[in-house]
C-alpha cells in the first residue's frame, strides 16, 4: 500500500471516528450529568459538614467553607442507627435473594415443559414484578392489617379468631416486608433463569441422558455448571436491587416498629428530612464502595472460567 492508500484510510478511520463521537456526545453528556456529577457531588459533601440548616446563607458547591476532611466517615461507621440499618438491609438481602433464586428455578423448570395454558400461566408469573412497587406495599400493607385478608382466612382454616398485628411486632414485621419483596420479585430470577435454561447445549444434556444419568446427576453435573454465570449474574442483579429496598418499608411500617425494618435507604430518607446533606452522601458513598466490592468479588467465579476457557 503507498503512502497516499494509507493516508487516505488513516483519513476515513478519522471520519469515522468523529462521526461515532457525534452521535454518542449526548448519550454520553446525559451520562456525565445523571451518573458522574451526582457521585463526585456526594463525595464532595462528603468531607464537610455542611447542610442547609447550617450553611448561613451560603450554597452546596461552597461546602468547602466547612470542610472535615474523614470526620464524617468515622463518625458514621461508629455511628449504631447506621450499623444496625445496614445490618438489617443484608439480613433482607441474605434471606429473599436465595428464596427468589430457588423459587425462580423451580418455576423455570416446570415452564421448560409443554403444558396447557403455559402462556397464560407464564403472564400470570410475571404480573407481580410489573406492578409499581409502592402499589405493591400497600397491598401487603392491607393484606397483613389486624382486621385484613390474611388473619380472616387463619381463622377460616384454624377455626379460631385470629388477629395477630403483624406490621406492629418486630419480628412478623420483617417477615411481612420479606414476603412482599419475594412476591413481587421472583418473577425477576424465574425470566433470568427460564432464559439461561433455554439457551444451554442441549447436546452436552442428551449424551447425560443416553449415559443412564437420572435428574438430579444431570442437574448437578451438566445443567448447575452450565447455568452457573446465569445464577451468578442473576444474584448480582438481585442483590444490588435488594440493597435498595425501600418502597414495600416506606409503606408497610416506615422503618417501624421502632427501627425494626429501618434498611440503609429508609435510614438515608430520614436523616435527609432533617437536611442532613452531608451525614447522607457519606453514607451514600460508604454503601456505594461496599456494594461494589461485593459485585467485584462475586464476579471473580466468572472470570476464572473465562480464563480457563
Amino acid at each position: 500500500m503507498s503512502n497516499q492508500d494509507s493516508q487516505i484510510t488513516h483519513t476515513k478511520q478519522l471520519d469515522k471516528g468523529r462521526l461515532g463521537l457525534f452521535f454518542t456526545l449526548p448519550a454520553q453528556t446525559a451520562l456525565l450529568f445523571i451518573v458522574v456529577f451526582p457521585l463526585l457531588a456526594s463525595l464532595y459533601l462528603s468531607f464537610t459538614t455542611w447542610s442547609p440548616m447550617t450553611g448561613r446563607g451560603t450554597l452546596w458547591y461552597q461546602a468547602y467553607q466547612f470542610w472535615a476532611w474523614f470526620s464524617n466517615y468515622w463518625n458514621i461507621i461508629t455511628d449504631s442507627a447506621f450499623l444496625l440499618s445496614l445490618v438489617r438491609t443484608v439480613i433482607i438481602v441474605v434471606v429473599v435473594v436465595p428464596v427468589e433464586l430457588l423459587i425462580g428455578l423451580g418455576l423455570a423448570f416446570l415452564f421448560l415443559e409443554k403444558f396447557p395454558l403455559k402462556k397464560l400461566f407464564h403472564s400470570v408469573i410475571l404480573m407481580p414484578m410489573m406492578i409499581v412497587p409502592a402499589v405493591a406495599g400497600f397491598i401487603f400493607y392491607m393484606l397483613f392489617q389486624s382486621a385484613g385478608p390474611v388473619n380472616a382466612i387463619l381463622s377460616k382454616i384454624l377455626f379460631v379468631e385470629i388477629t395477630t398485628p403483624w406490621l406492629t411486632g418486630s419480628v412478623t414485621a420483617m417477615i411481612c416486608v420479606m414476603l412482599a419483596d419475594i412476591w413481587q420479585w421472583t418473577p425477576l430470577m424465574f425470566l433470568i433463569l427460564l432464559s439461561g435454561l433455554m439457551a444451554l447445549p442441549e447436546d452436552q444434556l442428551n449424551a447425560a441422558r443416553i449415559l443412564g444419568a437420572n435428574w438430579w446427576q444431570r442437574f448437578r453435573m451438566v445443567t448447575l455448571p452450565l447455568l452457573k454465570p446465569v445464577i451468578v449474574i442473576a444474584l448480582i442483579l438481585r442483590g444490588m436491587e435488594a440493597i435498595k429496598i425501600f418502597d414495600a418499608i416506606w409503606l408497610m411500617t416506615k422503618g417501624g416498629p421502632g427501627t425494626a425494618t429501618e434498611t440503609i435507604s429508609v435510614y438515608l430518607t430520614k436523616e435527609l428530612r432533617y437536611l442532613h446533606w452531608s451525614w447522607v452522601a457519606t453514607a451514600g458513598v460508604i454503601v456505594v464502595i461496599l456494594i461494589s466490592f461485593a459485585s467485584i468479588h462475586a464476579l471473580k467465579p466468572i472470570k476464572e472460567q473465562e480464563e480457563q476457557t
